[in-house]
């Protein structure tokens, strides 16, 4: 049985298309729940962070209000940074209390029920804005509440103030003991060059990358800036979630006339093609003034051809200018095409990553160790090259190019082949490799989106071990042009390269080697992993004030003693073209041989 993913449940406006700029201008973003009058209409980021202190999200779990020295227990009907609306039972009377007046609201915020760092318990102070019954329902008593400070500031002043300033001091205290760690290396340096070569290469490395990370300024939204887009959305049996990355991906705070959303299915086995239809066949009855039937299109191959054959038959039907990839299970913000198109002013930039977070990030552990996983190598890792206009691999949930450029690559992209094997995955690297080669690349902050990540640890081993054979492939054919590069970014990918490659090695030697041969404890080796891993959660903390920052020192570990070893079986199948996460043609073919095979043995 499937896992149940658990996602936050946003209350949904009445309207199909509400972030959508209204053509006949009956309807502002302004006038929306939760945005400040005083913002002007071209703020996309700040009125979108309004209306975000407005978003209410679907909850259910128990509220405590105080009345005097009275305590009621009602429960929560749906949460926001502003306020609340609860629900008394049908057998508890009127609490006869008056507009405006204020009383104290106890509650605790579940996992899931608000965005990430919501979660925490309240106990706040809020004025009564609104009560009410139902028609249908006498019985039931409904009071809206609005807190005298807002959930982010509550959460800032109780806890989060003291935790971000101990997350900086610790972050610069783990930073200072890598260093020192670093000075012992130097010192033992002559009994053994290679390994503290490598301990001293490693750590500089480690180390420049939060620092180029935490440097990094997203490009500005200039709005007179205004390039035509493209979304391009291939599917493959992506039933449960791809009425809402449609939907996401045209409800954008873009100008209609300069948006246009392309669907390509891949030949799905499943009830794709049936959901595309509903939500299309929606958007053309809800949507007419917003020029729908022009600017919606999706196409079937007409055989399983390959995600990039999707992408391709996408960019060829395009007629803007930029054309923005959008895997089939990620959701983009409403704001995230007007962010992620900034860096095209740039006329030498070729392509452009947007931030992908987490969306199932409270279905489980491992989705936990993913969120924060996600976080820094995006917010951290990517950032750090962006500084070089660099960024080696825009990553396939939402990234943007030039479309004149992947039409140009289009072939050598489709028919990439590996030591005689065809390249079926890697799709961003590979592009990002072709793109990288003439032009620039960079990454922004704040044009984001969500993704459905694996729940289950046999999808996720199978996920990351074709990370990790494309990242060798593509950082092998990065080889041969990245010396063309910003020097110090040439040596930053050269190192990026030897030292997860030279991990396993390394640490066979120092937890293995060393201890059997030499009767020595590695305590050393052991703090700079214990030390690495505070880093990375401690940053975690820093950026986004949440409980899972403590899932980013479990996820290292986790890396270190499981996902490590995927590392050399990545050396020696390298060329290999399944999936193992979908049935790709090459998927089938490998089943089918061994299948062959076993009969073989049978007879």
């Amino acid at each position: 049985m499937k896992k149940k993913e658990i996602l936050t449940n946003p209350k949904k406006d009445r309207r199909i298309l509400s972030n959508v700029p209204d053509p006949d201008g009956i309807r502002l973003n302004l006038d929306r729940r939760g945005s400040d009058t005083e913002i002007a209409e071209q703020d996309t980021n700040k009125l979108y962070k309004a209306r975000m202190d407005g978003q209410r999200y679907i909850a259910e779990f128990p509220v405590v209000m105080r009345i005097g020295r009275k305590k009621k227990t009602s429960n929560c009907v749906d949460i926001s940074n502003t306020g609340i609306l609860v629900q008394l039972p049908s057998s508890t009377e009127d609490l006869g209390l008056q507009k405006g007046e204020q009383i104290k609201l106890k509650f605790q915020i579940l996992s899931g029920a608000m965005p990430e760092g919501f979660e925490m318990r309240v106990n706040i102070k809020a004025k009564l804005v609104r009560q009410f019954q139902e028609e249908e329902n006498k019985q039931e008593h409904y009071y809206a509440f609005e807190f005298l400070q807002s959930m982010e500031s509550y959460h800032r002043s109780r806890r989060w103030g003291v935790s971000i300033a101990v997350a900086s001091i610790l972050l610069f205290f783990m930073a200072l003991v890598v260093m020192l760690m670093r000075a012992e290396s130097i010192i033992y340096f002559q009994f053994n060059k290679i390994l503290y070569a490598y301990s001293l290469v490693a750590a500089t490395f480690l180390l420049s990358r939060y620092i180029f990370g935490m440097l990094y300024r997203n490009v500005k939204v200039n709005p007179d800036f205004e390039p035509g887009v493209s979304i391009i959305i291939p599917v493959f049996n992506e039933e449960e979630w791809i009425q809402r990355t449609i939907t996401t991906c045209f409800d954008q705070t873009y100008p209609i006339d300069k948006l246009e959303v392309i669907i390509v299915d891949d030949q799905s086995s499943d009830r794709s093609m049936e959901e595309i239809r509903k939500i299309v066949s929606k958007m053309y009855q809800e949507g007419k003034r917003f020029k729908t039937k022009n600017r919606l299109k999706f196409v079937q191959l007409p055989e399983n051809g390959g995600k990039r054959e999707a992408l391709v038959e996408g960019v060829k039907i395009a007629k803007h200018e930029l054309v923005a990839f959008v895997d089939s299970d990620s959701f983009l913000e409403p704001n995230a095409i007007r962010n992620i198109v900034q860096p095209f002013q740039d006329p030498k930039m070729g392509g452009v990553a947007g931030r992908t977070e987490v969306e199932n990030k409270f279905t489980n552990t491992l989705t936990k160790l993913q969120t924060v996983r996600y976080y820094i190598a995006f917010r951290i890792m990517k950032a750090a090259e962006a500084t070089f206009d660099c960024v080696t691999c825009l990553s396939g949930p939402l990234s943007c190019y030039r479309k004149e450029l992947v039409l140009k690559h289009a072939d050598a992209w489709l028919d990439q082949r590996f030591l005689g094997h065809p390249a079926t995955f890697g799709d961003d690297r590979s592009m990002t490799n072709l793109i990288l080669e003439t032009h620039r690349t960079s990454y922004q902050d704040r044009a984001v989106c969500s993704t459905i990540v694996p729940s289950e640890f046999s999808m996720f081993l199978k996920q990351q071990m074709r990370w990790k054979r494309s990242w060798l492939r593509e950082t092998l054919r990065a080889m041969t042009f990245i010396f063309k590069k910003e020097p110090f970014m040439v040596l930053f990918f050269i190192v990026g390269f030897i030292v997860p490659v030279l991990a396993p090695i390394i640490v066979l030697y120092n937890l293995v080697y060393v201890p059997v041969v030499y009767g020595v404890f590695p305590l050393t080796f052991i703090i700079g992993l214990l030390v690495m891993a505070l880093m990375l959660s401690f940053a975690h903390l820093l950026f986004r004030r949440s409980k899972l920052w403590f899932f980013g020192f479990v996820f290292v570990m986790y890396y270190e003693f499981i996902l490590l070893w995927q590392m050399p079986v990545a050396w020696v199948t390298f060329w290999k073209s399944t999936w193992g996460t979908r049935d790709t043609p090459q998927d089938v073919s490998a089943r089918e041989k061994k299948l062959e095979k076993k009969q073989k043995k049978a007879q």
